[in-house]
């Protein structure tokens, strides 16, 4: 049984999944959410930074799908694509040509598959 307290134990997940991370109350700053059980602070949540979200949302899929961007098959790239794109990793700066660079593949290719996952059904 973990020794965590149960609200730090129920916001693990979305602080995983979003990319924040469960801090210390002599950790926390202003820019630190307070983590309240009965009017007692128990941590501070805190949202990482932007820089680091395509880095995130790569490892995130990476690890749902088993392997590194570059060594996935096709199909696989394809979902990865998708994910990502579900995700929002195509709204940050560069992220086409990061993306391109970590799956070897050229710029041109991403956009082929974001055409074709955005397409509507016909």
């Amino acid at each position: 049984m973990s020794d965590e307290h149960p609200l730090i134990e129920s916001v693990r997940p979305v602080a995983d999944a979003i990319g924040a991370r469960i801090v210390p109350i002599e950790d926390m700053n202003e820019d630190s959410i307070a983590l309240e059980w009965d009017g007692e602070l128990v941590a501070g949540f805190q949202i990482l930074s932007l820089h680091s979200a395509l880095d995130r949302l790569v490892a995130q899929v990476e690890r749902e799908l088993g392997d590194a961007l570059a060594d996935l098959s096709r199909v696989d790239k394809q979902v990865a694509v998708r994910l990502l794109d579900e995700r929002g990793a195509f709204q940050l700066r560069r992220s086409i040509d990061d993306i391109a660079d970590l799956m070897a593949v050229s710029r041109i290719t991403v956009y082929n598959y974001l055409n074709t996952i955005r397409q509507p059904p016909s």
